[in-house]
């Protein structure tokens, strides 16, 4: 999936792309090996936390897409329930999520465990958002771009308006990074991050519980974001 992008990376220098990539690498696991071991008490009373309210399993894991596509399971605590109504669905998000859940959120506590995946290297600790699979095929070509790095826990994206930002502002400013990743530009939203966690700043979208699903952009001709 997604060849192209593969083909397009070719164009560029082989060797600068290499060792962008091996230094913000090296910074991942030099950040997220410590402080996985930091945070595992944390851990341990979260997931305790998740058990006794949501039940089980506490951890929510779903496929999402990485690097040119490619795609990988992401882990996360459950913050929703498994209400579902007479036919079986699930209820919406803004009924399954409970008050637990978002505070959850706002503390960004339900994003630790994508640590793991960094330490894998289905992540970076700064990257585009890795979004549902079911996106893949409504990116225009330009949005398609974002899929050049590693998903992150937190993106440019996410310290620049997060979940209150539209689709399309999200996916500019994801293609923005892409194109001007360095280490300088990695600590700085390292840093920003810590501030949008402190201040829970950008957590859902006005009226929603997390944000719209994307269906597609107009440029596209696929879709129209709802």
């Amino acid at each position: 999936m997604y060849k192209e992008l593969r083909a397009g990376k070719k164009e560029k220098s082989r060797i600068g792309r290499w060792l962008g990539h091996a230094v913000l690498r090296t910074a991942d696991l030099a950040i997220a090996l410590p402080l996985v071991l930091l945070l595992l008490p944390v851990y341990a009373v979260v997931g305790l936390l998740v058990r006794m309210k949501l039940g089980s399993p506490v951890l929510f894991k779903q496929k999402r897409p990485g690097r040119f596509g490619q795609p990988f399971h992401v882990y996360k605590y459950r913050t929703m329930t498994d209400k579902r109504d007479s036919s079986g669905n699930l209820l919406p998000d803004e009924v399954r999520l409970t008050a637990f859940g978002k505070l959850l959120r706002k503390l960004s506590l339900d994003e630790i465990p994508q640590l793991l995946n960094v330490i894998k290297g289905d992540m970076s600790l700064v990257g585009p958002r890795p979004l549902l699979m079911e996106y893949m095929d409504l990116y225009t070509d330009e949005q398609k771009r974002r899929h050049w790095v590693r998903p992150g826990i937190t993106g440019w994206a996410q310290v620049n308006g997060r979940n209150a930002i539209s689709w399309e502002d999200k996916f500019r400013l994801d293609v923005w990074y892409v194109d001007n990743r360095s280490f300088r530009l990695y600590v700085k939203i390292l840093l920003l991050t810590a501030v949008k966690v402190v201040r829970r700043e950008g957590v859902s979208q006005e009226g929603q519980a997390t944000t719209t699903k994307y269906t597609g952009s107009a440029a596209s001709g696929i879709g129209s974001p709802s």
